[in-house]
């Protein structure tokens, strides 16, 4: 009878920022040029201060957080648990200057690295709101 109702395709479900980004190598070029920025823009110099040398570590640290954030592998928490990221960040003063300078690095990192409009859109999005969740300190 009217089997064209009962459709064989399943819908597809919505790929992940991970994977709209292009996986792993993507992510992980997005947390070096984040830190990449911090280093040569000069009005990041108090964020980049803030931040333990070498940055190897924590280079690879934002690695593992961004690949779960996005939607893949959730590396960080397999590693240290949930991010808990306030948490983390309380001993630090993070107020409306820190968060302008963290998102300029983010911002740039954006526009050199995602070529999707609307995934850069998306993305500043989301991390302009991660990036107020932060402020502990006005």
């Amino acid at each position: 009878m009217f089997n064209f109702l009962k459709s064989s395709k399943r819908a597809t479900e919505p790929q992940t920022f991970y994977q709209q980004l292009g996986g792993e190598s993507a992510v992980r070029a997005i947390a070096n040029g984040f830190y990449d920025v911090m280093e040569r823009d000069p009005r990041a110099k108090e964020l980049l201060a803030m931040h333990p040398q070498p940055l190897d570590t924590i280079r690879e640290k934002f690695f593992e957080f961004l690949s779960g954030w996005f939607g893949g592998p959730a590396l960080f928490e397999e590693k240290y648990g949930h991010p808990r990221l306030r948490a983390r960040h309380m001993p630090f003063t993070i107020d409306e200057r820190m968060r302008d300078q963290w998102l300029l690095c983010m911002y740039q990192v954006l526009d050199e690295q995602v070529q999707d409009d609307l995934l850069k859109i998306q993305l500043r999005a989301q991390f302009t709101n991660l990036a107020h969740h932060m402020i502990n300190t006005h």
